[in-house]
């Protein structure tokens, strides 16, 4: 991914300045970083589960947005046999209009998900717990921000 750390909008100069744009390029760098040690930890778990990498993001679409449409989820990522033929989600006629399909999530193999991030979930909770609850808040904003960004250049790049 290119560094994308020049900020336009910094005057050029001072050490305010310049310590500013040494942070926000830190934490662009600490985004990246903590991106493949994701990627990482999920080819992990996707091993551990005899599934493709993604199939767990389709997973955890299916579970963040259940009861989901398989158009719908199509949309979003566009992989389903497989997470059917393993057991992670069931299809289900719709009962608000029967001939539609939506898909759901198997709880019962989700706990062996959480089993499999659990030290990375266990690490998290030990750094969160040292920020006061105004950082944690500007830490969720910088992320939930950061996610949706990154979910507006995803549609962008697919419309063209």
């Amino acid at each position: 991914m290119p560094d994308v750390s020049s900020d336009q909008t910094d005057s050029p100069g001072g050490a305010a300045d310049r310590g500013q744009r040494r942070l926000k390029a830190a934490v662009k760098e600490s985004m990246r970083e903590l991106s493949v040690q994701l990627s990482l930890l999920n080819a992990q778990v996707s091993a551990h589960l005899k599934l493709k990498e993604a199939d767990i993001d389709c997973l955890d679409v299916i579970t963040r947005y259940e009861p989901i449409s398989p158009s719908a989820l199509a949309r979003r990522t566009g992989i389903l046999d497989r997470l059917e033929r393993g057991g992670f989600i069931s299809r289900e006629r719709n009962p608000a209009d029967r001939r539609a399909v939506l898909i759901r999530a198997r709880r019962e193999r989700s706990a062996q998900i959480y089993r499999l991030y659990g030290g990375m979930n266990g690490a998290m909770d030990g750094i969160l717990g040292r920020y006061a609850e105004a950082e944690l808040e500007v830490l969720a904003d910088f992320l939930r921000r950061t996610a949706q960004a990154g979910q507006a250049a995803t549609v962008a790049l697919a419309a063209d």
